[in-house]
């Protein structure tokens, strides 16, 4: 029968797989996150270019104090910037082996109709996220020539490491996941949720 589950597992041998995979994707985890503590320089620059490529700006000198450096005001923040760079990127880096093993520790309790839609959903979801990254990148220095003119010029704009680079995570991740949405309302329909009806009624909103 074509809707026949691939297998079926006891209680015990469910929690052994599922320990197995957490411990193989914190290793990946871990694995990235050395790799980015090794190459926190490039990333570093990588993450400070959209606010050096306004520093320049005319409209934006009266605003900025001088060259493109962020202000360090604790002792700590160096490490705890450095830090958190490796744990985001490490997470980022092993995003593939996590949704690897994500798949792996489902697929015997899916249906062979439901894992013929599961790959499609997760590489659709890993372009959309990407490309949310992307136009996040593209945004940031738009977005702080915007935020540090409409304070006027009395106001000299020296960030800190921790909230810049927080300010880019958190922009980033919101364009990442917004663009998730698409992928939603696709998924909500094919469950049933969500119907092109529905969907019809709410288009003016």
């Amino acid at each position: 029968m074509s809707d026949n589950r691939s297998g079926t597992m006891s209680l015990v041998s469910h929690l052994e797989e599922l320990r197995k995979r957490i411990l193989l994707s914190l290793l990946g985890v871990a694995i990235g996150a050395v790799a980015c503590w090794v190459l926190y320089p490039q990333i570093l620059d990588l993450l400070l270019r959209p606010y050096c490529s306004i520093r320049g700006k005319t409209a934006a000198e009266s605003v900025f104090g001088s060259g493109c450096e962020l202000l360090v005001t604790d002792p700590l923040e160096p490490f705890s910037v450095r830090l958190s760079v490796a744990g985001y990127g490490g997470l980022a880096l092993a995003m593939p082996v996590l949704l690897w093993h994500l798949w792996r520790f489902i697929v015997p309790g899916l249906y062979s109709r439901e894992r013929r839609w599961a790959i499609p959903f997760v590489l659709s979801g890993l372009v959309l996220f990407a490309g949310g990254c992307a136009l996040a990148y593209w945004s940031i220095p738009r977005a702080l020539d915007f935020l540090v003119d409409i304070g006027g010029p009395d106001l000299i704009s020296v960030f800190s490491p921790a909230k810049y680079i927080s300010f880019v995570i958190k922009m980033t991740m919101a364009f990442g996941i917004g663009f998730e949405f698409p992928l939603i309302l696709v998924f909500l329909q094919l469950i049933g949720i969500l119907t092109p009806a529905a969907l019809r009624r709410s288009r003016r909103y």
